[in-house]
């Protein structure tokens, strides 16, 4: 293979091209140590050894102080390692490894974020926050109907209601108005939000 590219990328990285492809990122002590130069060639056993020794290893290491910094999503943990320029087979080898050690487990966070949100948030709304994270809907699905109940939307228009401090008994039409305009935004069904101010009216 034909080194066609050496970029600097800081002061001590750098991407190296073969064949006018991308191969991966060095340290610039590294570049040196196996003699990468433009023009030059690389073997395939050479090639083989620095992405299984250098690269790959980097990459699990990566991964692993990435999901000790914050609980992630695999396809988040994927993204992080693609803007470090990781190539595609280390990426997937290395979350391989993280999820060996049960490390990676969307069912989990998705649950831990459910139960974190549910309390001021919307089905409607978390749902769309945990597509952003790069969970399929499926799995949203499956844990929504395993950890989601009806009255948890309703506790938590409760909770919006005391946070904005809202007294229903003696609100306005127009507030009220506004108060259910705030929570259809939010997501909540509007029999939902029906139900809890009358609710309200039927406690007092």
């Amino acid at each position: 293979m034909q080194v066609t590219k050496v970029e600097a990328l800081t002061k001590t990285k750098w991407k190296v091209e073969l064949d006018g492809q991308f191969a991966f990122v060095l340290y610039k002590k590294e570049i040196s140590r196996f003699g990468i130069e433009v023009n030059g060639e690389l073997s395939e056993e050479l090639y083989e050894q620095i992405k299984k020794n250098v690269v790959l290893k980097r990459a699990k290491l990566r991964a692993m102080h990435l999901l000790t910094d914050m609980a992630r999503t695999e396809s988040q943990l994927r993204d992080k390692l693609k803007r470090n320029m990781y190539p595609e087979d280390v990426i997937s080898q290395a979350i391989a490894y993280v999820k060996s050690f049960g490390y990676i487990n969307d069912e989990a966070y998705i649950e831990n974020f459910i139960q974190s949100k549910r309390e001021t948030k919307s089905r409607k709304e978390i749902y769309a926050l945990l597509l952003g994270k790069g969970v399929s809907s499926e799995q949203i699905d499956l844990v929504f109907e395993q950890c989601y109940e009806k009255n948890t939307e309703q506790e938590a228009i409760s909770r919006l209601i005391r946070k904005r401090n809202v007294d229903i008994l003696h609100a306005s039409e127009q507030e009220l108005h506004k108060l259910y305009g705030y929570l259809a935004r939010k997501g909540f069904q509007y029999d939902d939000i029906r139900q809890v101010i009358q609710n309200y009216k039927d406690n007092a």
